[in-house]
């Protein structure tokens, strides 16, 4: 008894250094180990359901000695860009959280952060090349074991992107999907295709642009391309560079975030499709009609539920907006407006939709002056911060943002809201005068499709 009661405790200390010790970590490096500089070294750490919270260290040599490496599981790469720093990403953990829900797949978290830690930019840009080749060594060992290539789902982030590729690549695009989030763009931009990330690399590529105007690719490299706020200056992310480092790295770190929202499924981004960011605003691209009865594509991990008539299109631009912060996701709906003011009236119209309990969204058409002209309908895009299941109330608001000239009145004739994302009735409401700068409450009632 007198052993057991103080062996005990020994030997649970024991298992626990033991656990600590069989856990692999990612690699943190410092800014002294960028300002060195780092040489090429690629640790693949997988994470399954059986062991989510504590990474095995995957053999280049032997697959067979790591009994949670189920090869006839899907397998799905999480390989990181640049770390200037040599800090391990902050999304790393909750990445591999959300994928093992949503999938029972191995997930490989491919770390080179020897090889990516450097402050010579240029030089990590060399030691893609260099990860790539291990990579597609260790897949190739991975296929001689049993392991579909189809089944293979790569998600790189930035320089990962493009590793993603150059992996494709050599396997003759035959692995199953690409992810590329916000793919670097110095360096390869204006790169041929078989120096970047491009269609041919998978069977499937989807990608996210949220950095254009400075650390991301500007033209598109998959079969389908998101541009999330037109791809750049996301909301919430600092517009200067008094915010220091933030500022850098905000609106290319956002893709990750805005993967990872699509993962959780707390709500969808429908995205549509159209010649230039303007031209969506000016709500000119809500026609889904090519996609099918699937309508127009959600953004992210469930894509694929579009991917035979993307692949049949081959490269589709589409366009969303997101919210400055999780929840990210909007709800769209086609606001058409008719006025019987006899002078044609510019301004900006601010929209607020009312459920059950008080919830309210809100969408402010404020990217350009709107034009309003007698019994014409002027057809904008509503792009709201939340969804609200049940319209119970509907508010308006015109302005002209004039402050020293005289303030206007908005007859309107008639307004019908209709929603992109669910198929209910479109709601109206007739006479509605709007003074500017006078937010106007009213019940909608349902359209009548003889009405105008």
């Amino acid at each position: 008894m007198f052993l057991q009661r103080y062996l005990a405790p020994v030997l649970l200390l024991t298992v626990q250094i033991y656990k600590a010790r069989s856990c692999h970590e990612f690699t943190d490096l410092d800014l002294s180990d960028a300002i060195i500089g780092t040489d090429v070294k690629v640790n693949l750490l997988l994470y399954t359901r059986e062991n989510a919270t504590c990474a095995t260290l995957l053999s280049h040599a032997n697959l067979s000695t790591h009994p949670h490496f189920n090869l006839s599981r899907p397998s799905i790469f999480v390989i990181h860009g640049y770390r200037p720093t040599g800090s391990p990403p902050v999304w790393l953990r909750d990445l591999t959280e959300v994928l093992l829900n949503r999938s029972d797949s191995n997930i490989i978290v491919v770390d080179w952060n020897h090889g990516a830690a450097n402050v010579n930019y240029f030089k990590s840009v060399e030691n893609t090349h260099k990860t790539a080749d291990n990579l597609t060594a260790f897949i190739k060992a991975m296929k001689d074991n049993g392991a579909s290539l189809s089944s293979i789902h790569m998600i790189g982030i930035s320089l990962g992107a493009h590793i993603s590729g150059f992996v494709g690549a050599n396997l003759n695009g035959a692995i199953g999907r690409i992810t590329g989030l916000d793919p670097a763009g110095p360096t390869f931009t204006g790169k041929p295709p078989d120096a970047r990330l491009d269609p041919t690399d998978a069977q499937f590529v989807d990608v996210l642009h949220t950095d254009i105007d400075s650390l991301g690719f500007r033209k598109p490299l998959g079969h389908i391309d998101f541009y999330p706020n037109g791809g750049t200056d996301q909301p919430g992310c600092p517009k200067t560079i008094l915010s220091g480092g933030s500022y850098l790295k905000c609106d290319h770190q956002r893709s990750v975030f805005l993967f990872l929202e699509s993962l959780n499924q707390r709500c969808v981004s429908r995205a549509f499709p159209c010649s230039s960011y303007e031209e969506f605003l000016d709500g000119n691209c809500i026609n889904c009609d090519r996609f099918g009865a699937a309508g127009c594509p959600i953004f992210g991990y469930d894509i694929t539920a579009w991917k035979d008539v993307l692949l049949e299109l081959y490269q589709t631009k589409v366009y969303f907006t997101t919210n400055e912060q999780s929840p990210f996701c909007r709800t769209n709906y086609k606001v058409e407006v008719m006025i019987w003011n006899k002078k044609v009236r510019w301004g900006y119209l601010t929209v607020k939709l009312y459920g059950d309990g008080g919830e309210e969204a809100v969408a402010t058409i404020d990217h350009k002056q709107l034009e309003f002209k007698k019994y014409t309908v002027t057809s904008l895009l509503g792009q709201f911060d939340k969804e609200i299941s049940s319209v119970k109330k509907v508010s308006l608001k015109f302005s002209t943002g004039n402050v020293l000239k005289p303030t206007y009145k908005l007859r309107i004739l008639r307004v019908r809201l209709t929603s992109l994302e669910q198929k209910h009735r479109p709601l109206c409401r007739y006479d509605v005068l709007l003074e500017e700068n006078k937010e106007v409450t009213f019940k909608p009632i349902s359209c009548e499709e003889s009405n105008f």
